[in-house]
């Protein structure tokens, strides 16, 4: 069986990535014409539409896509969104699931150029791009950040693992990052985010793409800073963002 999901995934991936660089070549100019008209609701509209275009792109490859969450989210207050990180697909999934949260991503400055659609977003969409290699840009960026999104009630995401799990196993989590959010935006409600399967689709690299993968977002139990000290606030995000990850 896996040997013919090896074989189709060829076709498959050619008709998949036609599909995914149409949607990021269509939505730049839809982007550029959201900010411009309708500054940053509009631009929000059109990556919401663009996200679930992304998403819908992977049922070419026979994807099933799950979301799981008990918990009733406040819409009326920042979030830190918390998640393990597993592929670049990880972003739309989150980005659309939790569209009326107003996600913004910490991504590392290298993506802000190069990259229709995803580099426009990044630099307009009010998401931060750090270098990872300067903490003299990262550390003000991330703060400012933290500020940022605690005033107008978005919600930020980040990756603490930093680097994309190529097997689906938990990175060990960074915390200078989380610390940063934690103190510049202490009544954000936190909130534990496990994906699991992402990884899978990107197994044999970016070519051939792999297929009748089941993909899943799941939303833990959300926490309050304020309830934990910061070393047990860390220990207990990391348990619950790592401890639904199926391997």
């Amino acid at each position: 069986m896996e040997a013919i999901k090896r074989i189709i995934s060829y076709p498959l991936s050619v008709v998949f990535y036609l599909f995914f660089g149409s949607t990021l070549v269509v939505f730049h100019p839809l982007q550029w014409l959201g900010v411009t008209v309708g500054g940053a609701k509009w631009h929000r509209g059109v990556i919401n539409l663009m996200n679930l275009c992304l998403l819908r792109c992977l049922h070419v490859l026979g994807t099933r896509i799950r979301f799981t969450n008990t918990y009733q989210l406040p819409k009326d207050r920042c979030l830190i969104l918390v998640a393990n990180h597993q592929s670049m697909f990880d972003v739309p999934l989150i980005s659309w699931y939790l569209h009326k949260h107003k996600p913004k991503f910490i991504s590392k400055i290298e993506l802000g150029k190069g990259i229709p659609s995803i580099s426009f977003n990044l630099r307009h969409g009010e998401h931060v791009l750090i270098d990872r290699k300067n903490p003299k840009q990262a550390i003000p960026a991330l703060s400012k950040f933290g500020k940022h999104i605690a005033v107008n009630g978005y919600a930020a995401v980040i990756f603490p693992e930093g680097t994309r799990s190529k097997d689906g196993r938990p990175k060990e989590f960074a915390h200078t990052g989380l610390k940063l959010l934690f103190k510049n935006a202490p009544e954000a409600l936190l909130v534990p985010l496990t994906i699991n399967n992402s990884w899978k689709l990107v197994r044999f690299g970016n070519f051939p793409m792999g297929v009748g993968i089941q993909l899943t977002l799941e939303v833990q139990k959300p926490m309050e800073i304020k309830d934990y000290d910061t070393n047990e606030l860390l220990e207990t995000l990391e348990n619950r963002v790592i401890s639904a990850i199926k391997i």
